[in-house]
């Protein structure tokens, strides 16, 4: 296969910009002729994350101790005499050893330490290599195919902006860690995951909640999420849970319920989705303001129509881009979303108060990524009020 190249309108998520060193699987071409890769994140614990860091250190400290011993080594090699000439004459040796036939220099270079084989360091180019093309979902041998710390996860990479959806991102992981380390906030809960994606925060959150309804658009992106809950089986039916995988479009106002459209809603699903449906999740969805703008008012319309009250969970990361407009750094698309949440919580239509309000990182890391300080989580709390307490204290 010819080398990936990255055209300009395309972008690529850092997750798998910076994998582990190990091949890249493409399982086949998806219904628009994108490649889509297989990846395995495996869970960490606690103590297979220190001892993770704690090898990291080990690794680290004997390169340091090999490169010093290395360029010792190389010093001593050309020579340290004591008289001038023999100076001067080990200086002409040493360089004409380093001198090809013709005279060039030829560099050497440092032999390749341990640290580089480390999965947080940057690694060889690898070219993908092709296991299967066609619709059979990829079954792999072994112990590592029905454990329970295994996430697999199908994904394309370098998509258009359009595509994002198809990739895996930090603001995943991130929201995915919070859910692991609070699982008792989720427990047997009805959650509506926005902006699915590729469906590994639905699959993380089924560990907990009864039932989880992932939505997304786009037929191809929603059989990409099918196939992935369909992988994780050994993950989610141990808690005897649902993944319902169904369209929802933030520009349109009602639910689809086409008849013709595999992932569209029935009126039993509709009806309990507002009747069970205590929270609502959401990584990383905002990078265009139009799309935020649907995003906040579709969530303001099904927040207004659940039945309880509702506790909303919004991972987003801060990208530093530069603009004409401002001929500086600046993040415009965290800066709208902030702006929205405010005007959210500024909202007073008598049915429903928001409060809005940003969560510390201090769970563990249950994933492998770098948890970036432009990482953050956000808590938004939707409560009815009282209609009689409305009718005497009108706002």
């Amino acid at each position: 296969m010819d080398d990936m190249t990255f055209r300009s309108d395309t972008v690529l998520s850092d997750v798998h910009l910076h994998a582990p060193r190990k091949r890249q699987f493409m399982v086949r071409l998806n219904a628009v002729g994108q490649p889509v890769f297989l990846s395995q994140f495996r869970l960490l614990w606690d103590s297979e994350k220190e001892e993770r860091e704690f090898k990291g250190k080990t690794i680290r400290s004997q390169d340091s101790s090999a490169e010093e011993e290395y360029v010792q080594e190389s010093a001593s090699d050309l020579g340290s005499p004591s008289s001038t000439e023999e100076e001067e004459g080990g200086s002409l040796k040493g360089i004409r050893a380093l001198l090809d036939e013709d005279g060039d220099l030829e560099v050497v270079r440092k032999p390749r330490f341990a640290y580089a084989e480390d999965e947080g360091l940057p690694r060889d180019k690898v070219c993908p290599v092709i296991l299967m093309k066609g619709g059979a979902v990829l079954e792999e041998d072994g112990e590592e195919s029905s454990s329970g710390d295994i996430i697999k996860i199908e994904h394309t990479m370098a998509t258009p902006l359009e595509d994002v959806g198809k990739q895996v991102w930090r603001g995943a992981f991130l929201l995915s860690d919070f859910i692991l380390c609070n699982q008792d906030l989720f427990k047997d809960r009805t959650v509506l995951e926005l902006g699915g994606g590729t469906g590994i925060v639905s699959v993380i959150t089924a560990k907990a909640a009864k039932t989880v309804y992932c939505t997304d658009i786009g037929e191809d992106l929603l059989d990409m999420c099918e196939r992935n809950i369909a992988l994780n089986k050994h993950f989610t039916e141990p808690a005897e849970s649902k993944v319902k995988v169904r369209v929802l479009d933030w520009l349109q106002n009602d639910f689809c319920a086409d008849p013709d459209n595999a992932y569209s809603w029935s009126e039993k699903e509709i009806a309990e989705l507002h009747d069970f449906t205590t929270v609502i999740v959401a990584a990383d969805v905002f990078y265009d303001d139009d799309l935020t703008d649907a995003f906040f008012k579709t969530l303001y319309r099904i927040t207004s129509n659940l039945k309880n009250p509702s506790t909303v969970y919004i991972s987003i990361e801060k990208r530093l881009n530069f603009t004409l407009r401002h001929m500086d750094v600046a993040c415009e698309a965290y800066s709208y979303f902030r702006s929205a949440l405010h005007d959210l919580q500024d909202i007073k239509d008598g049915r429903t108060r928001f409060a809005v309000e940003l969560l510390q990182l201090s769970f563990p890391q249950r994933f492998v990524y770098e948890r970036v300080e432009q990482l953050e989580l956000w808590k938004i709390t939707a409560d009815k009020i009282c209609e009689s307490c409305t009718t005497a204290h009108p706002l």
